[in-house]
């Protein structure tokens, strides 16, 4: 197996391992953690690396742009739902299908934008 996988694996199962760890012990650093671009920033420099293509990277960038506000549905109906009493797995679930939804619908003006 290649060794710069291996690194890809390992670096970003630490990032998520310590984000979790973080959160039970301070949901504001662990919210911090999370909130913070990491996933996308190893991204952009896992992509630099492989292929260090500065128009690669500018798309790969406003990509990851478009895509987040329409994620921010997660966010907004997830705990809505738990406030509502749904139990977890089904909140969690219908989170998913509207922010899935979400990014049906977005679609078009993000095949636009380009």
């Amino acid at each position: 197996m290649n060794y710069q996988i291996i690194l890809k694996f390992i670096i970003s199962a630490a990032v998520i391992t310590a984000a979790s760890e973080l959160s039970k012990r301070s949901l504001s650093w662990g919210a911090l953690l999370c909130a913070l671009p990491l996933t996308s920033l190893l991204v952009i420099i896992w992509t630099w690396l492989d292929t260090p293509d500065t128009s690669k990277i500018i798309a790969l960038n406003w990509s990851i742009l478009a895509y987040t506000i329409p994620s921010f549905i997660l966010f907004l109906t997830f705990p809505v739902a738990l406030r509502m009493g749904l139990n977890f797995w089904f909140s969690l679930l219908i989170a998913c299908l509207l922010t899935a939804l979400t990014y049906r619908l977005c679609q078009p003006l993000l095949n636009r934008l380009g």
